[in-house]
């Protein structure tokens, strides 16, 4: 019978994602991946070389997922704050992805995949400012860095919105960062 490498891929990286995302580098286990996934740790090593690459992978997927399947559709402010609702959507969806950035941030010390991030984020820079064609290139990297940490915020830093807000209201946050990302873009579409 012949090996499914994709979906045994997908499988590994689903299960790196949820183990990494629950318990960090540090705390993720490779038998725990394997167990979850439905596949020997063998495996992670011939696809994946090692528990550091591994990593490395299921952050660059829900990076890549996230800045590839959301477009900034049409053009103005309102195209950046519906890019950031998306996002938001995303990562709420996703928790993962924000989980992960703030492991790598607490523990790795330095950005994996660097390289490859940085290209998908460039095209989204472009995209931001093709949408507001005054802004600036820095002008757009800081906006979408905004973005991203405002939305990444809600879920990797649970217990502030509950001392400042009480209960959780996602779509409160939501509508809140949607304007935030409007009136930021106006502002910097306008210098």
């Amino acid at each position: 019978m012949a090996w499914n490498t994709d979906a045994t891929r997908a499988r590994l990286l689903d299960a790196a994602i949820s183990e990494f995302s629950e318990r960090g580098f540090s705390g993720g286990r490779v038998h725990q991946i394997a167990r979850k996934s439905g596949c020997n740790a063998e495996r992670i090593y011939f696809y994946f070389g090692n528990k550091a690459t591994l990593f490395e992978a299921a952050l660059t997927h829900q990076l890549v997922t996230a800045l590839d399947d959301l477009s900034i559709v049409g053009s103005g402010p309102s195209a950046v704050a519906d890019f950031a609702g998306r996002y938001f959507d995303f990562a709420t969806g996703h928790p993962g992805l924000a989980r992960l950035t703030s492991w790598e941030g607490l523990e790795r010390g330095h950005p994996v995949g660097a390289e490859g991030r940085a290209l998908h984020s460039s095209n989204k820079v472009s995209e931001i400012r093709a949408a507001l064609p005054a802004i600036s290139e820095a002008g757009a990297e800081d906006l979408l860095l905004t973005i991203v940490t405002l939305c990444h915020a809600w879920i990797s830093t649970p217990n502030v919105h509950l001392v400042i807000t009480g209960e959780p209201d996602e779509e409160r946050r939501r509508a809140a960062i949607m304007r935030a990302s409007e009136l930021l873009a106006f502002d910097a579409g306008t210098d």
